[in-house]
Parts: C-alpha cells; sequence; structure tokens
C-alpha cells in the first residue's frame, strides 16, 4: 500500500472511531509504527489529524461549531443518556450552575419538579427551558450575546458569576485530553468556563465521547480542577483511563432501552 492509501485509510478510520492506535494502525495496515508515525504527522501538518497519546484524533472543529439547532441532531441519544446520568449529581436543594451547550440543555429540561433549586446560567436556550418552573429561582447571566451559541460572554458575565457561590456547576467542552485538560474554541466562552469552575465547590462536565482525545484553540482549565466527567458508552477506554489517572472520575452513561433499539 503506497503513502496516499494509507493517509486516506488512516483518516476514514480516524473520522469513523472518533481516535485512532498507531499500535493498531501498523498491524491494520501491516506496516511499521515508525511508519505510521511519519503517516500521523503528514496527516497533521495537512490539517487533517491532531496527534494524541499513542495515536491521532480527526480534526473536526466545525462539525463542533454549528448553531444550537444543528447540534441538537449530533449524538442526540448519548446526549440525553448523559443528561439522565447528571441528575444524579444535581443536589436535593441548592444552587446549580449550568452552562451553554446541547447536552446542558437536556440536562436543564430535565431537572425533577420534587426539588427546589437556584439555577444560575448564561444559555438563552437553558433559561427558556426553565422559565415555568415554579419551583426553580432561575438567574440569567447578562452580557454579549453569542450568535451561535446563544449564551452569555464578556466582562458583565464573568462580573456576575463572581458574585455567586454554588454547589455543582454543569459544564460543556469541545475537548478533553490529559495533557491539556478542558479545551473549547472559543475564548470568551472559555473564559466564562473558567470562572464557573472557580465559582463551584464541584464541577461535573458533560461531554460526549467525541470530546475525549480532542484539543481545542482555548484552554479552560486542567483536569484537576474538574470533579467528574460524564460521557457516553462510546468512549475510548484508554483515554478513559488516562483521565481517571489524572485524578478525574470519568461516567459512562448507558443509552436508554428504546435508543438501542431505535
Amino acid at each position: 500500500m503506497y503513502a496516499p492509501e494509507r493517509h486516506q485509510a488512516i483518516l476514514e478510520l480516524a473520522q469513523s472511531r472518533g481516535r485512532v492506535d498507531v499500535r493498531d494502525l501498523a498491524e491494520q495496515l501491516q506496516v511499521t509504527p515508525e511508519t505510521i508515525r511519519r503517516d500521523l504527522t503528514s496527516l497533521e501538518r495537512r490539517g487533517l489529524v491532531r496527534r494524541a497519546h499513542g495515536g491521532a484524533v480527526p480534526i473536526e472543529r466545525a462539525s463542533l461549531s454549528h448553531t444550537v439547532p444543528e447540534r441538537e441532531t449530533v449524538q442526540s441519544a448519548e446526549k440525553t443518556a448523559i443528561a439522565y446520568a447528571a441528575l444524579a449529581e444535581v443536589p436535593d436543594s441548592g444552587s446549580i450552575l449550568i452552562d451553554a451547550g446541547t447536552t446542558t440543555i437536556r440536562l436543564a429540561e430535565s431537572l425533577p419538579r420534587d426539588r427546589r433549586l437556584t439555577v444560575v446560567t448564561h444559555s438563552l436556550p437553558v433559561a427558556m427551558a426553565l422559565t415555568d418552573r415554579r419551583e426553580i429561582e432561575l438567574h440569567f447571566l447578562g452580557g454579549m450575546l453569542r450568535g451561535d451559541s446563544l449564551s452569555a460572554v464578556g466582562t458583565w458575565t464573568h462580573q456576575m458569576i463572581g458574585m455567586v457561590a454554588v454547589d455543582v456547576a454543569f459544564l460543556s467542552v469541545n475537548g478533553i485530553t490529559p495533557e491539556r485538560g478542558l479545551t473549547t474554541s472559543n475564548l470568551a466562552e472559555s473564559a466564562v468556563k473558567s470562572a464557573m469552575i472557580r465559582a463551584a465547590r464541584r464541577t461535573v462536565v458533560l461531554a460526549d465521547h467525541r470530546k475525549f482525545g480532542r484539543e481545542e484553540f482555548s484552554r479552560i482549565a486542567p483536569l484537576a480542577a474538574v470533579d467528574t466527567i460524564i460521557t457516553d458508552e462510546g468512549v475510548n477506554l484508554e483515554l478513559v483511563a488516562e483521565v481517571e489517572a489524572a485524578g478525574t472520575d470519568v461516567i459512562r452513561a448507558a443509552l436508554q432501552a428504546e435508543s438501542r433499539t431505535a
């Protein structure tokens, strides 16, 4: 197999699996690990993959940067499972921060109606999902509204987050790696997420398996700043082990029975 053919095969495998491993590729393509490493370096230089520990992940930033309605349809069953699993992290009473994101929207929609909670959010969809909930005291953080995420960012947002101390922050991210921790693609969003972590006693990240092994432009916080990450069953177990070795618990949410048979 010539190098261009290997490159295409590696790229297709990375896109279908979400991550490729040097050893597995070497065995599957019947070449040495050194050859695979050179192939991955070539693909990285072309902007098609990003090297990760022991392998690489595809660069798919565009798929993670669509509008909220577009992102709602991606990994839908997995996001629902993650949101349901996150309910176990919601206090019986007290205060929570809910970040912007399609999975966090589902968490907001699923919050139990038998709990009196104070909810703080900078996400317009999250706020809209809770406007009719009389048992919830809702605080919306103002600021400059970003059109693609429908979330408030900027100086006003930071100032208001700095005025609260909540029990749990539920965060959304674009990338999770042991080396870089939590990352996202937008500097203004990452600043808000960092402030949310500082304002909370505990932080729970909601992220489907595509986010593991990815590194985005803007750093939010190291893994040590996060208590728990909730993901789905499709996550790479080697990556899970690396994250847990850094001191962060990882929960794999099982899909609902109806989702499995759909």
